[in-house]
């Protein structure tokens, strides 16, 4: 069950202070990760050393966030984490990383008293960057751990981007897989995210149709004259 009661103003203080070094953060981690990634074999070991500095910078940033909020909240670790599942599992899982992206803009527009997008668009907007995004890390972590696999059939950043693709999709042809053990457990998760967020999108878009073809119907029958019926001759 989430803590609906409202945040300590120290903490809150401190949420919006940390919205744009999280957000920074976010695409920092996704840039040096895909660095070290993408680059490796063609750029030199002084470079990948540098990217994977910063990407383990940027995790400290997550970190320190982390436990200086526990410290603020005034609750316990344990009600902490149910309460924050999301920032906690964000910590632990470098995949998850760059949702924090998505999650720090909604809080920035949920600021402005009327949000720039409706409900269902700020669902299926955000439902899918962060598709995009986890797509992104998902083929990253995939042909880091593939590319070199004995019996591998990812053998090229291409080859992972189709296969995040028909993962998150939920299509699964088939044609390329991940056999290593850090490559399965990452499309177990992809495959999750997908199932969770393509049905977010599905349902608010069916929500959306059938508001309007009811809000249609409804302004028909305030034009139609009184008593004259849809079936009248």
């Amino acid at each position: 069950m989430s803590d609906r009661s409202p945040k300590p103003p120290r903490q809150e203080r401190w949420d919006r202070r940390m919205e744009v070094p999280l957000a920074v953060a976010s695409a920092t981690f996704l840039a040096g990760y895909a660095i070290v990634v993408l680059g490796h074999g063609t750029l030199s070991q002084a470079w990948l050393d540098l990217c994977l500095a910063v990407a383990l910078a940027s995790w400290a940033v997550f970190v320190v966030d982390y436990a200086v909020r526990l410290r603020l909240s005034g609750l316990g670790p344990l009600r902490f984490l149910r309460t924050h599942l999301l920032d906690t599992v964000v910590v632990l899982l470098p995949l998850l990383r760059p949702v924090r992206m998505v999650s720090i803009y909604d809080r920035v527009q949920r600021r402005h008293d009327k949000p720039r997008l409706g409900l269902y668009a700020r669902v299926m907007t955000y439902s899918g960057l962060t598709v995009a995004l986890l797509g992104f890390a998902g083929a990253l972590t995939v042909y880091r751990y593939e590319r070199d696999a004995p019996g591998a059939t990812i053998r090229t950043f291409g080859d992972s981007v189709w296969w995040a693709c028909e993962t998150l999709a939920t299509v699964g042809y088939g044609d390329v897989t991940p056999v290593t053990p850090i490559g399965r457990v990452t499309a177990v998760g992809v495959m999750a995210c997908g199932l969770a967020l393509l049905g977010a999108v599905t349902g608010s878009f069916s929500s959306w149709l059938i508001q309007a073809f009811r809000r249609e119907d409804e302004q028909g029958d305030e034009r139609r004259p009184p008593g004259d019926s849809p079936g009248a001759s």
